[in-house]
């Protein structure tokens, strides 16, 4: 089965806090390839507080920490009933300024715009990968792979320390208090790493750059990617990105050399052989592509979207009832999956199977993580009233 082009997407991670402190290596960069950036690439706006931002924090937050505490404030204010009432949107990363205009986010836009707000009212805050299982989504032939992080709250070490003249509220705060975006039954046995900040940045940047690159935006794409590797230079998703960046723009070697240093820091990481298979492939190297292949292979008999793209065809074929079976092996993989779940409604009513379609349309639209997606199974199945 021939494999897409992987990407890693959001929240997965590669390191920890503890990881040393390195310098991002020249080798890996080649800036005359590429076009400026048509937007600002900078680490300083991630966490930067707007004056809306501010003025929320004075207005709702600050006097509701003298009675609850910051912590509960905060979290009362940002995610409270009646409040900013926040959306989940994974349509794009945006960092906190952003995330608190538009009033949503992804998950990791969420966390950015809280720890935003933690530090201005003098909260300490720690972030932690969460090690759930992976959720695998695709644009086009880019899948992407989404991992998750949570951040904790704390006291400042020295009581009565706090910003301006929020200084001293400590009533009914705890020592620590973790947030975190998923429902509290997919965390009770989670495992979980802290990571530093450094790598949240990076996380953002790498979310930046694949967003860039599924839209066509390679120059940008570049930069994010570069970037990101400057903030964390041990984490190694950007790496991934950036080995794909440099094939979407037509330089195999450079793809190469980033794909191979991955693998030199993590041997098992399918991610990278499954992006450096098409670039081997592309420098003529077909014997090193297969033995990879085989590897690869061997490590992940059944890779992500395998039976997606099966009931793929199989549509195209006209035999829509394999192309069921292959969804609903799918489904049974990543039962939250909302495309698979409006793929499979497509077989069903192919089929004739009305109440199943309508059963699948609705779970992709509970299941679907963007507005564009949630109105356009809405429309579908409202469609599929009238015409039923």
């Amino acid at each position: 089965m021939t494999r897409g082009v992987v990407l890693l997407l959001s929240l997965l991670l590669a390191a920890c806090a503890g990881a040393p402190v390195a310098r991002p290596d020249g080798r890996f960069f080649s800036d005359g390839l590429f076009a400026a950036p048509s937007e600002r690439v900078s680490a300083a706006d991630v966490f930067a507080m707007s004056d809306e931002m501010r003025r929320y924090a004075d207005a709702e937050i600050a006097g509701q920490a003298r009675d609850k505490g910051r912590q509960n404030a905060l979290l009362d204010a940002l995610y409270g009933k009646g409040q900013l009432r926040l959306e989940y949107d994974t349509e794009f990363t945006r960092n906190a300024a952003q995330a608190f205009a538009a009033r949503s986010g992804n998950c990791l836009s969420l966390v950015i715009m809280t720890a935003a707000f933690a530090k201005e009212l003098g909260l300490t805050v720690t972030y932690q990968k969460v090690f759930v299982d992976d959720i695998w989504a695709r644009t086009g032939d880019l899948y992407l792979s989404i991992g998750h992080v949570n951040l904790t709250l704390g006291r400042t070490k020295i009581e009565g320390i706090g910003i301006g003249h929020r200084a001293g509220l400590k009533p009914r705060e705890s020592e620590a208090m973790t947030i975190d975006f998923l429902p509290p039954q997919d965390l009770r046995s989670a495992r979980t790493v802290a990571i530093g900040e450094d790598v949240v940045v990076a996380m953002f940047m790498n979310n930046r750059a694949v967003e860039a690159l599924v839209g066509g935006r390679i120059d940008d794409a570049y930069w994010w990617a570069r970037e990101a590797i400057v903030q964390a230079p041990h984490f190694l998703a950007p790496y991934s990105t950036l080995g794909v960046v440099y094939r979407r723009h037509g330089h195999p070697l450079e793809a190469e050399r980033v794909l191979s240093h991955v693998l030199d820091q993590e041997p098992w990481n399918t991610e990278a052989m499954s992006n450096l298979i098409p670039v081997l492939t592309a420098l003529g190297r077909a014997d090193d592509a297969r033995r990879l292949a085989a590897t690869l292979e061997r490590i992940e008999p059944e890779p992500p979207f395998m039976h997606f793209r099966r009931g793929m065809a199989a549509l195209r074929a006209g035999d829509a009832k394999a192309a069921k079976e292959a969804f609903e092996r799918e489904i049974a993989r990543a039962p939250e999956y909302h495309e698979f779940h409006f793929w499979l409604a497509i077989a069903s009513l192919t089929l004739g199977e009305t109440g199943s379609a309508r059963r699948h349309l609705e779970l992709a639209m509970r299941n679907s993580t963007t507005r564009r997606d949630h109105d356009l199974y809405a429309a579908k199945l409202d469609r599929l009233g009238r015409l039923h």
